[in-house]
């Protein structure tokens, strides 16, 4: 059982230091450990190899096709600490950058969350709101308008890395679409391929709401709010819904203004820093003219 995303290689380890070492870390073995360990006396070598083992680690991969040793017991050791032994001909560094890769999808934290992610010019859009609401109407416009599904009503989320949290659907879901008095839809059987994805990034958060008269909504855009999903910020737009507002419109547009924000041009501060100009113009004037 492989329960840690880290990986490790013994050094210090080889050399009898094991504080602050962490067993629950795959194990590799590489060219330096390797030639460490075929310089030692073959006494020496089963008592280091047999210390490492007894700690008990997931497994231990050894690269390049090495052996530590040939003799006959090396692997009744490893029957005997209950550790898994296997090779590999990659060389150590690439192996290692792509065994991390995998771990880290593989045993990324994830949660599932109540909602539509769907992929709107390459951004990834994950729609929320109460139920009945509206996201799978506006999921489905969306598909009609030339964008794509990845999944709809539960969205299962990973979180890959402090900055990128990875959304798909739950695979016996996966590409339906529930509407509300019509019911269970296949976009993928319906509108093709290109109309579903199978996982997105998920860049920014819409949560629709009912339109409050009372409550005060932004018209500017000045200051961004944010969401914490698995302790990752997203940037989040609260969309009032009423009678003849289109979500799919709202979306789209949603995700070209937050595009064009990472790629350094934000409207609001843009029309700020217009209007702010054009009064110190005309306090100028109004100076020059007193």
């Amino acid at each position: 059982m492989i329960a840690s995303r880290e990986i490790n290689r013994p050094a210090l380890q080889l050399a009898g230091y094991y504080e602050h070492f962490d067993s629950d870390r795959v194990q590799l073995i590489g060219q330096v450990e390797h030639s460490y360990l075929m310089s030692l006396t073959l006494a020496k070598r089963r008592r280091v190899w047999k210390s490492l083992l007894m700690t008990q680690p997931p497994c231990l991969i050894i690269c390049r096709g090495l052996t530590p040793y040939q003799e006959p017991n090396t692997l009744s050791v490893a029957v005997e600490c209950g550790v898994p032994i296997f090779r590999t001909k990659a060389a150590t560094t690439d192996f290692m950058a792509e065994l991390m890769r995998y771990l880290s999808y593989e045993l990324a934290p994830r949660i599932t969350m109540h909602g539509v992610l769907v992929d709107i010019y390459g951004e990834g859009v994950l729609i929320l709101g109460e139920s009945g609401i509206g996201k799978s109407e506006a999921a489905l416009e969306l598909i009609r308008r030339g964008h794509r599904l990845v999944a709809d009503d539960v969205v299962e989320i990973k979180r890959i890395s402090d900055v990128e949290l990875l959304g798909y659907g739950p695979e016996v879901i996966r590409h339906f679409i529930e509407l509300r008095g019509i019911g269970i839809m296949d976009a993928r059987q319906l509108y093709g391929v290109e109309a579903i994805k199978t996982e997105q990034t998920i860049d920014m958060v819409i949560n629709l709401e009912l339109w409050n008269p009372d409550k005060q909504y932004d018209r500017l855009g000045l200051n961004e709010r944010t969401m914490s999903i698995l302790g990752n910020p997203v940037v989040c737009y609260n969309i009032p819904i009423r009678p003849g507002r289109n979500l799919a419109v709202i979306a789209e547009t949603a995700a070209i203004n937050h595009r064009q924000k990472k790629m350094g041009y934000n409207a609001a501060e843009a029309l700020n820093h217009r209007v702010m100009g054009n009064i110190a113009r005309r306090r100028r004037e109004k100076d020059n003219n007193e």
